[in-house]
């Protein structure tokens, strides 16, 4: 039995998964969770422990047909100037919540497009991430940076305000694929952008770059990755394309017809693999590089490799505040989300309200189950000793773990009354085995698919 038809037998071509960036995922939040619970969340942080801060930005120049993101178009300031009010707003509100004396230890623009800020607005709402804390001695500032919408002015008011990385999104350089997904963007204009972020000291350099895309070959996924290899990033994210039109109407736009198969798409992700780790790239996850001595790499190496709404990080904060329509906050008590729409967001925050519209309170079977899924995302392996030590898991509740898990994939995993470890040909199926131990809803549909 080959490779693709063993994975095939445990249904890796047809299943849809979570990508587990958190546990439960978003669409199990309920309404549950209200302003005041995360107001009392806020006030019950500890001063001596940096948070996370994420700043979501959902407007774009343009809507790129690939993207299932929350976004909206504007070919105008204005609507990005009134949000950046709102987001002003939003943080006198949380700060007026916090304790004294937090301090910022990473904070991240996402969207959207963050670039899409003139460097005045760069510069008012930096100043009110300020005014809401310190930045820690050790901080990681990170911004989106979309190499169509950044300038000279803006790069100058980004190195200002303190970005010290910058994630830059390339999906793939050939013209043809840009064309079918609607995201025109060549080598030579994502290299000025590059440039000028290094011109500027910024060292730290993320890149995305997608596989499974329509007419997306072996031969042009390999010219693309050598391409953005040319420009030595420090860390790369290599995602699967999600095909869900009936999330993202845009995708409408997308040719269903030259999509590569569920094998194709496996195996443009290894030749994509194949050459990151011929070039001295760390394998990190299921779907990150970095080069050795980054940030992301130590991690990995000491155990401390964690995963987020960003994806794989080496953020050691025990609190994400998320700021913006949409955002995602991770509380010691549970997530909370904003309102997803910018109108009610806006009227929300201006009424003096924190704009939650969902989340979730944490169990203590959740904090078991999401540190399982974690671990197994991060490491390909759950420790025994840390459930134990962490969780109270008995060696009994160990075992019953590690029994189901085997018996839903036999010869994937090593199992000892230790550690239940996924084998190195069975990592393709790692959001599967994480999914067995989610106890909430395992099979929704509207899930990306598990490669």
């Amino acid at each position: 039995m080959n490779k693709h038809t063993q994975l095939r037998k445990l249904g890796l071509f047809d299943a849809r998964v979570p990508r587990y960036t958190s546990y439960p995922t978003a669409p199990h939040f309920g309404n549950t969770t209200s302003a005041e619970d995360v107001g009392s969340w806020l006030g019950s942080l500890n001063p001596a422990q940096p948070i996370s801060l994420y700043v979501h930005v959902p407007f774009c120049r343009r809507l790129c047909w690939f993207c299932a993101c929350r976004t909206q178009g504007t070919t105008t300031a204005s609507p990005v100037a009134a949000y950046v009010e709102a987001l002003k707003a939003e943080l006198a509100l949380i700060k007026a919540q916090m304790p004294e004396g937090l301090k910022i230890g990473h904070l991240h623009w996402g969207g959207g497009t963050p670039t899409l800020l003139d460097a005045q607005m760069i510069a008012d709402l930096s100043g009110s991430i300020r005014d809401l804390a310190d930045f820690a001695p050790d901080y990681e500032f990170s911004v989106e940076v979309d190499p169509n919408e950044i300038d000279d002015s803006r790069l100058d008011a980004l190195a200002e305000a303190g970005m010290n990385r910058a994630s830059i999104g390339v999906q793939d350089f050939d013209p043809q694929i840009q064309e079918t997904i609607g995201r025109i963007q060549s080598y030579e204009t994502t290299k000025a952008a590059v440039d000028g972020l290094r011109a500027r000291g910024i060292r730290s350099l993320n890149a995305d770059i997608l596989y499974g895309l329509p007419g997306q070959t072996q031969e042009k996924i390999s010219e693309s990755v050598q391409k953005l290899l040319s420009l030595s990033p420090d860390r790369v994210a290599l995602f699967g394309y999600a095909h869900v039109p009936w999330m993202a109407r845009r995708q409408n736009m997308i040719p269903t017809d030259e999509l590569p198969t569920p094998e194709e798409r496996l195996d443009l992700f290894n030749v994509a693999r194949d050459l990151f780790v011929w070039d001295d790239y760390a394998e990190i996850g299921i779907d990150h590089f970095a080069k050795k001595g980054d940030g992301l790499e130590v991690a990995l190496r000491t155990g401390k490799l964690r995963r987020n709404f960003q994806g794989y990080t080496d953020d050691k904060c025990p609190t994400m505040v998320g700021v913006g329509a949409s955002s995602i906050a991770k509380y010691p008590q549970g997530y909370a989300q904003n309102q997803p729409a910018t109108s009610k967001y806006q009227s929300e925050v201006r009424a003096g309200h924190l704009p939650i519209a969902k989340g979730h309170v944490f169990t203590e079977e959740d904090h078991l189950r999401g540190r399982i899924i974690e671990a197994l995302m991060c490491d390909f392996r759950v420790e025994a000793a840390e459930l134990a030590q962490r969780f109270g898991l008995t060696a009994q509740a160990f075992d019953g773990f590690a029994t189901s898990v085997q018996a839903a994939f036999p010869e994937m995993l090593d199992i000892s009354p230790e550690r239940i470890v996924i084998r190195e040909e069975a990592r393709p199926l790692t959001r599967m085995i994480a999914r067995h131990f989610d106890a909430y809803d395992m099979t929704q549909a509207q899930h990306s698919s598990a490669v």
